[in-house]
């Protein structure tokens, strides 16, 4: 899908990861690369995404009166079909074509893409692994985390526990305060190494369904503005569901498919294939 415009022409043009990059992902769960998209991509993807946060944007409560969950950031799910300038930057192949080559697969489709933005004095994002709430039938799964912005540790930036993604204990735990207390407990008694960087303007990070990550507290007064896109292989089946989130999320975000069978629903295209 080319692109009239000379800002967002790079997204659909590949990015050559190497070897050692592919190795440390596999190793790690997680991978930051820089220079991934110019500046005028994120300014383009900043006006256009933080727009259509504005519009869809139903949380209006002060953010005193929120639980843990609501003060860690306003989450608005699956802009794609609600606007063709956001499907143009989400369907993109280079970020797509990154994804499958990190997880080691012939391609990759859409779960879904959200916008996560930390509001100004915003709360943490507690210990969690975004898999729990996905009924899906194996470990090929991927999150690009995209900044709209320099994010510096000020701003809450991702925060990854290395190697995580081989740690089974604490999977039937959602985002919570017990997931931020009990996965804090169970990752320092593994020796995991937790670690945490800013992130520049152009640098992405990429994880795994199953790595467990967090996020701190926004302590500025500026909004942390970050897009995410999840991938999953192309020929992911789904899972029966072991949770009502999981439920709530085949009906949601893989509408019709079948459990044992490869989720091709009109949610779920192809974004990139070899």
């Amino acid at each position: 899908m080319a692109s009239p415009l000379p800002e967002l022409e790079i997204l659909n043009k590949p990015f050559q990861l190497t070897d050692d990059q592919i190795l440390f992902f596999q190793k790690n769960g997680f991978i930051k690369i820089k220079n991934v998209l110019p500046a005028d991509t994120i300014h383009y993807m900043n006006e256009t995404i933080s727009a259509e946060v504005k519009r869809l944007n139903t949380q209006h409560l002060p953010i005193e009166q929120r639980d843990t969950y609501g003060r860690a950031f306003l989450q608005i799910m699956n802009l794609w079909p609600k606007s063709d300038r956001v499907k143009e930057i989400v369907f993109s192949r280079r970020l797509a074509k990154m994804a499958s080559d990190l997880i080691g697969v012939h391609g990759v489709r859409m779960y879904h893409d959200q916008a996560l933005f930390k509001e100004p004095r915003g709360g943490h994002t507690p210990w969690h692994a975004d898999q729990y709430y996905w009924p899906l039938s194996t470990d090929k799964t991927v999150t690009v985390w995209i900044p709209l912005q320099k994010t510096g540790l000020e701003l809450g930036p991702l925060e990854f526990s290395a190697g995580s993604q081989r740690l089974t204990e604490g999977r039937n735990l959602k985002i919570s305060d017990e997931s931020e207390k009990e996965l804090q407990k169970k990752l320092t008694l593994r020796d995991f190494k937790q670690m945490v960087e800013p992130f520049d303007i152009g640098e992405v990070s990429f994880h795994m369904g199953w790595v467990f990550h967090r996020a701190g507290p926004n302590k500025t007064d500026t909004m942390r503005k970050v897009m995410t896109v999840i991938y999953m292989d192309k020929d992911m089946r789904l899972q029966e569901p072991v949770n009502e989130n999981q439920i709530q999320d085949w009906k949601t975000w893989c509408p019709g498919a079948s459990v044992g069978e490869i989720i091709d629903s009109p949610l779920n295209p192809i974004l990139y294939s070899r």
